[in-house]
């Protein structure tokens, strides 16, 4: 980990050379989210709740899936964009140096602008705190760290899936998004209100409810098993899955050159 945190530190100071391009794009990352908070907001004001959820639920929900991608995309870049490695050549030299691969490619790339997008989940979730009928305990508290650790989990692993793939593809493959981005969007909303054959896909498939459903359900009140909280565990084993394709992907790996 020591490593990890020297390449971190290199981004930084890389990064502070221009101070006011970093702090534009901060800002600009913060703002330019706020369009789908202003959907939510306005569509919410004419029709109420979507499928019973209020506002201040809605929100919450939001903010969590926000916080979760915001921190999957600072920790997990290098395998969003792990194509132009490939592609490069860069990742022979990877494989040559007598460190985790997987490490490596993770401190290629380290994305400290997306702060921005951090902040602005943080200031929904503490107006949500503020406004919001739920009823806050320590076993509630706990339940959102575990969603923001499995929600920043389970998408790191769907960037290294992403990155797997690209050994046989060489580019990315922009189906992928749909998987990613498409899911933070998608994920602003309880994944209920988009019908039960949506819901089966986002547990058998890939597992989202694990991590936005079913310890939302825990929070609000509308489910009282306290085990509801701890779901987003449950995505150790998507990583072991789409870990197992990244190293079936690397035994298959035939240089692109440079």
């Amino acid at each position: 980990m020591r490593l990890y945190f020297h390449y971190i530190s290199i981004v930084l100071r890389s990064t502070m050379q221009y101070k006011a391009s970093f702090l534009l794009m901060v800002v600009g990352r913060f703002l330019l989210s706020f369009s789908g908070i202003i959907c939510i907001y306005f569509m919410l004001s004419r029709f109420g709740q979507v499928k019973g959820y209020t506002l201040g639920e809605v929100l919450l929900c939001f903010s969590i899936i926000q916080m979760d991608f915001a921190l999957a995309e600072c920790i997990g870049r290098g395998f969003s964009s792990f194509s132009s490695i490939v592609r490069q050549g860069e990742f022979d030299r990877i494989l040559l140096r007598p460190r985790s691969v997987i490490l490596q490619v993770l401190g290629s790339r380290f994305q400290i602008d997306r702060i921005g997008l951090i902040f602005q989940a943080v200031a929904v979730f503490v107006y949500v705190i503020a406004t919001s009928a739920v009823n806050w305990s320590a076993g509630k508290v706990l339940t959102v760290v575990i969603m923001l650790l499995g929600g920043t989990m389970l998408f790191i692993s769907l960037f290294m899936l992403e990155a797997a793939l690209t050994f046989f593809t060489l580019n990315g493959l922009e189906a992928m998004n749909v998987l990613t981005y498409g899911a933070k969007e998608h994920g602003k909303y309880p994944i209920d209100i988009y019908g039960a054959g949506m819901m089966k896909f986002c547990t058998y498939v890939i597992p989202y409810t694990l991590i936005q459903y079913y310890p939302l359900q825990y929070l609000l009140g509308s489910e009282e098993h306290w085990y509801y909280g701890i779901y987003p565990f449950g995505i150790v084993f998507f990583l072991a899955v789409c870990y197992g394709v990244w190293r079936f992907g690397m035994r298959h790996y035939q240089s692109a050159g440079s």
